[in-house]
């Protein structure tokens, strides 16, 4: 599944492409949005693969909001407007639709997207097959210097976060690093690790139940499933409800 944010200032617009996303089966649509700060707000807390956004909106525009991303998202833009093109290509997005936009000329860009994506995942792949560890960077109070320790992922039970501060949850004890749960989501094996609450990131491996909201782990703690993360624990455990 793709998983998608559409944002557009415009109500009828917005219905358009919830429409389109609809009637396309591997778009999983995450959020619907008015205005660029709350996608800002939904693409922090969420893991998402494509941003479909006009252009021209109220105090900031979609060029500004992409390139105020560390990590954007592949972006497909929609717009009523011919002179941003130069601009958005510039950017590297997938593909840039002029309103009214057909459902055909939607599908080609979304397939666009998906054949991205794919060959990323593809390329992931290859790379995680020959890894099975990361290194962070931990501070040591006594020395004041900073270390890089490895842990192999299959150590890994869960990952706290505290805004930038990471604490890494293993069978062997707890490290703490500096960074975000997002970035470090990125370079771990996605196949292997699953996002449950804004400020939880846990193994696959490490789950023993899951009872209402509660994840159960092998080590005895538990820890909430929001409801916003529920659906993306259910797909990729591969649970339909």
């Amino acid at each position: 599944m793709i998983r998608c944010v559409i944002l557009d200032d415009e109500p009828i617009a917005r219905e358009i492409m919830e429409t389109f996303t609809g009637n396309i089966n591997f778009l999983e649509l995450v959020a619907v949005c008015e205005d660029p700060f709350e996608a800002l707000e939904v693409l922090q807390d969420n893991r998402v693969d494509l941003l479909i956004s006009d252009i021209q909106m109220p105090e900031i525009n979609g060029l500004e909001l992409v390139r105020s991303l560390p990590s954007p998202p592949l972006i497909i833009f929609v717009t009523a407007h011919e002179n941003f093109a130069v601009n958005s290509f510039e950017l590297g997005v997938v593909d840039y639709l002029l309103k009214p936009v057909s459902f055909d000329r939607f599908l080609k860009a979304i397939n666009k997207a998906k054949l991205q994506l794919d060959n990323r995942k593809g390329a992931a792949h290859e790379k995680n097959k020959s890894s099975d560890s990361i290194f962070i960077k931990v501070s040591d109070k006594e020395s004041k210097k900073v270390n890089l320790v490895k842990i192999r992922y299959d150590d890994i039970l869960y990952i706290e976060s505290d805004n930038d501060q990471l604490v890494i949850h293993t069978a062997s004890g707890n490290f703490q690093t500096h960074s975000t749960i997002k970035a470090i989501h990125e370079k771990l094996r996605s196949d292997s690790f699953v996002r449950i609450h804004n400020s939880h990131l846990v193994s696959i491996r490490a789950i023993k139940s899951i009872k209402a909201n509660i994840v159960e782990l092998v080590n005895g703690e538990t820890l909430q499933i929001s409801k916003r993360h529920m659906p993306d624990l259910l797909n990729t455990l591969n649970i339909h409800r």
